[in-house]
């Protein structure tokens, strides 16, 4: 059974990284923030008696499984209402800078040349561009796999698929994005 402690450190560590994720995903801040707010509190609700270990494959599994309902309720409410307003250009999530996580990650970002630098940036803004245009099942594979170090039977669980599946969204994702950023002159 996880203590109260270990539950909250790990909600704090996850935090950030679940809410961009599920920016990736639905693409609206305000909703990826209440995606990963209702996730926290089902797992602080139901699976508190659970031991510390299983914490996050259980709250990535509860993570997709919210982001996949409100994906359901987007469309049944469009159906319904055909709602003209969620017709917005393809920038309106605009708020999410890469190289704030990478700063925050290796402290580095400051040693580099405003050229390289600003270089940098436009390079990772075309990366997360492309990331965005993968097919939902193929980014949530490739987010899980490589942005959240998942390996392919925990991604497999948390998307509710084969590890099979995974692996072939994994490849067919790393394949899009680097034809695609081969094409905008982006090589390893």
């Amino acid at each position: 059974m996880a203590s109260d402690k270990e539950l909250s450190d790990f909600l704090k560590s996850v935090e950030k990284r679940a809410f961009k994720r599920t920016v990736y995903a639905v693409r609206d801040d305000d909703a990826a923030l209440d995606i990963v707010q209702d996730t926290m509190i089902r797992l602080a609700e139901k699976y508190f008696d659970r031991p510390a270990a299983e914490l996050p494959l259980l709250f990535t599994r509860i993570l997709s499984n919210a982001t996949m309902d409100w994906f359901r309720r987007q469309k049944v409410r469009n159906n319904v209402l055909k709602n003209f307003s969620d017709f917005e250009g393809p920038g309106a999530d605009g708020d999410f800078d890469i190289l704030e996580t990478l700063e925050a990650q290796d402290g580095t970002v400051g040693a580099e040349s405003a050229a390289d630098s600003v270089s940098r940036a436009q390079i990772l803004l075309r990366i997360d561009s492309e990331v965005q245009r993968l097919p939902g099942r193929q980014r949530e594979a490739f987010l899980l796999r490589y942005w959240e170090e998942l390996d392919v039977a925990e991604t497999a669980a948390a998307m509710g698929c084969s590890e099979g599946s995974v692996k072939t969204h994994c490849s067919r994702a790393v394949r899009a994005l680097a034809t695609a950023l081969k094409a905008k002159g982006i090589t390893p």
